[in-house]
C-alpha cells in the first residue's frame, strides 16, 4: 500500500538513522495477498504453524518463535513489546 515506497538499502538506511537498527532485516515483501511471502505465509497459516491464523493487521504485529521453530504467540500492534504477557514468554 506504498507506506515503504524505498528500496530495500533505503529503508535499511532509515531505520539505522532513526530507530539504530543493526540487527539483519528482511527485504521489502508482501505481507498479504497473492504475492504473501512465504515467512508470513507460514505464521498466518493454521495449517502451518500449528494454530495461528491470524495475519498483521498493521504495521508492528508480532509473532514469537522458539528455538525449534514453534510458533509461541502472535500480538497485534497496539500491544507494545514490552507488555508483560510478552515478555513473560522470553
Amino acid at each position: 500500500m506504498g507506506q515503504d515506497p524505498g528500496s530495500n538499502q533505503e529503508i535499511m538506511e532509515f531505520c539505522q538513522v532513526n530507530y539504530g537498527v543493526t540487527f539483519k532485516m528482511m527485504e521489502k515483501s508482501s505481507v498479504k495477498g497473492k504475492e504473501q511471502n512465504k515467512v508470513f505465509k507460514w505464521l498466518s497459516t493454521k495449517e502451518k504453524n500449528g494454530w495461528n491464523d491470524n495475519s498483521p493487521g498493521w504495521n508492528f504485529a508480532k509473532y514469537l518463535i522458539d528455538e525449534q521453530g514453534r510458533l509461541l504467540g502472535f500480538w497485534p500492534s497496539k500491544v507494545k513489546p514490552t507488555d508483560k504477557e510478552i515478555t513473560s514468554k522470553l
